[in-house]
């Protein structure tokens, strides 16, 4: 029964989890560079910078499914750089190490950039790129 009704919502059920994922990952991003939702502003010429320009462009895009592929690949390159430059050097545990979210994140942008934008898309309104 639950296998029907996900095969059934299947491509509404991606474009709310792409829009999600989009939009916290954006909240990330506007946090760095715009000094919102409690943040504090990075020097945009930083690493911290180019990650949060990452997070605010690339959460904007997948949530509006504008050049789907190309900003999870980006924003997946950014959690692996958070991973390794931030977390691991702390243990191996995510749970330990505070990267449980980007472990997360990661994982998300890798079925992102394997997916693409599907329907209710820019890609697919604009572009007129076909749904996968």
């Amino acid at each position: 029964m639950l296998g029907n009704i996900t095969q059934k919502y299947h491509d509404q059920l991606y474009v709310v989890f792409r829009v999600f994922v989009g939009l916290l990952f954006f909240q990330h991003g506007a946090q760095k560079i715009l000094g919102m939702f409690g943040g504090q502003t990075v020097e945009l010429m930083s690493l911290f910078g180019l990650a949060g320009v990452i997070e605010l462009v690339g959460g904007l895009m997948i949530a509006f499914g504008l050049f789907t592929r190309l900003a999870a690949l980006f924003s997946a390159l950014d959690m692996i750089g958070a991973l390794v430059i931030a977390h691991l050097p702390k243990g191996l545990v995510p749970i330990q190490n505070g990267g449980e979210l980007a472990l997360l994140y990661l994982v998300a942008f890798l079925l992102i950039l394997a997916h693409g934008s599907q329907k209710w898309s820019l890609d697919q309104a604009v572009l007129k790129k076909e749904s996968n």
